[in-house]
């Protein structure tokens, strides 16, 4: 017995001594510091056991790690992928039909190990091995992808399934430069292949939004032969107006693209723009205001290009559909998947471009709106 177990059991022994001793049962553990029940559990373990019994009878044993064999692990993983709606209970109940007993806690052991104990990232698994091995989804699938959709739409989300589906659109204040005055941001992000442009601007309205659009988003959209569909912005006056007076809105009407609205006071709906806009603090303007004194805004668009471009062409990312690879990598790779599912828009743009030649500015809307800076 080594030293340690000793000093865990001799205070046990000492009430027990003490009480035969005594005589009296209630005054040893007073003296002793134990309560009756106490004592009377010792002495039925030592007469039961001698003094090992002594040794292990804390209430707080350690709980061991839910191990399970390597087949019922892959199942229970397996499920969770055929069918993300199930839960632990349920789950169980549908292995043990199989011939695989596992207890509902221990489906959860297994989930929590693999990351795929709640629903929406089952979900995200299930996305990830269609994209990945392109299978075929059951009608149990093919539900709980449609009633996650659901869900996300009625947030004001919605998903992105090729280049130029939803473009996600917001303001950043840059900050103040001394001669030049406020600096804000106007950022456009592709959400399906994070391809990301940004324009500087000594103020923010529904002109500077929609300049942003026309001198940089389009044209490149143009170029690449991919339309833009869709774009999603949240409720500021640069966005949102009057549909036959307000700029951004002309803008969006003569070009034939939707306009969503994030749900009030929900920032997190366009969160890919929030996102975008903290890596570009993090990574660009809190380190070039520290190296370089910029003294016009022309200077410091100069900087954001060369950044830009790094972010798009050369810095991997870990977007839903890049899988590593740089935005504009997964822009050229899905190209082809957006033109096959707007054949008909795509030709009707290239009829529109022969008869009318380079894009020109309505006369419904102000040519100063969309004048570059």
């Amino acid at each position: 017995m080594s030293s340690y177990q000793e000093k865990i059991i001799k205070p046990k022994l000492g009430v027990l001594e003490l009480a035969k001793q005594l005589g009296n049962v209630s005054q040893a553990c007073k003296v002793m510091g134990y309560s009756r029940d106490t004592f009377y559990r010792y002495k039925e373990l030592y007469e039961n056991g001698g003094e090992e019994a002594l040794i292990e009878i804390s209430r707080k044993k350690p709980i061991l790690k839910n191990r399970v064999a390597d087949s019922v692990e892959r199942a229970c993983i397996q499920i969770a992928i055929d069918y993300p709606a199930y839960g632990q209970q349920r789950a169980s109940n549908e292995l043990r039909k199989l011939g695989i007993l596992v207890s509902p806690g221990g489906v959860r052991s297994v989930w929590l190990r693999n990351d795929l104990e709640t629903f929406a990232k089952r979900l995200k698994a299930l996305e990830a091995k269609v994209a990945q091995d392109g299978i075929v989804l059951s009608e149990e699938q093919v539900s709980a992808l449609e009633r996650q959709q659901s869900k996300r739409e009625a947030h004001g989300e919605i998903e992105s399934q090729h280049p130029g589906y939803l473009g996600a659109q917001d303001t950043y204040y840059v900050g103040n430069i001394k001669g030049v005055g406020r600096i804000y941001q106007q950022t456009f992000i592709d959400t399906y292949s994070r391809v990301a442009f940004a324009r500087l601007y000594t103020e923010k309205t529904a002109i500077t939004a929609a300049d942003t659009l026309n001198g940089t988003v389009l044209p490149f959209f143009d170029r690449e032969g991919v339309p833009l569909l869709r774009i999603l912005t949240d409720r500021g006056t640069e966005y949102c107006g009057k549909p036959d007076s307000h700029a951004y809105q002309l803008y969006l009407g003569i070009e034939d693209i939707d306009h969503t609205r994030t749900k009030a006071n929900h920032p997190q709906t366009n969160g890919i723009c929030e996102r975008l806009h903290k890596t570009m603090q993090d990574e660009f303007y809190s380190i070039t205001f520290r190296k370089k004194l910029y003294r016009s805004m022309e200077e410091l668009q100069v900087d954001l290009d060369v950044w830009l471009k790094s972010y798009n062409e050369t810095r991997p990312h870990s977007g839903k559909y890049c899988y590593g690879k740089t935005p504009m990598q997964t822009f050229l790779d899905s190209k082809d998947l957006a033109q096959s599912k707007n054949i008909g828009r795509v030709e009707q743009a290239i009829e529109q471009d022969v008869e009318c030649g380079p894009r020109e500015l309505s006369d419904s809307a102000p040519q100063t709106a969309l004048a570059v800076r």
